[in-house]
């Protein structure tokens, strides 16, 4: 896909997503804390900034989305083993000496 066609992709799923919530353009703006014409102008493809996009993204409630874009640490299976290595396989008692010792009363 081109550029300007994941812009109009974007924008549109943002007006779709915008009427479905029975919401106009003044009320998601003044939420989102942009000009009407931003929204305007994202939800036509146009563009706009990021942080625009992300601050329309919360005032429709769709922050949930950006979960897609989540980076999970891997563990290679060798770290794994080596994890694996260092876990405790027994129980071990205290030293029968450390019990033995008198108690001072100070």
């Amino acid at each position: 896909m081109s550029d300007p066609a994941i812009l109009a992709m974007l924008g549109q799923f943002l007006q779709h997503t915008r009427l479905e919530q029975n919401k106009t353009q003044q009320e998601i703006a003044s939420a989102a804390g942009i000009h009407r014409s931003t929204l305007v102008q994202i939800e036509g493809g146009g563009g706009g900034t990021l942080l625009s996009f992300i601050q329309v993204m919360r005032a429709l409630q769709q922050l949930h989305l950006f979960r897609f874009f989540e980076t999970q640490p891997k563990i290679s299976p060798l770290q794994l083993a080596k994890m694996d290595q260092q876990k405790r396989k027994r129980a071990s008692r205290k030293n029968k000496t450390a019990d033995h010792q008198p108690k001072t009363d100070w």
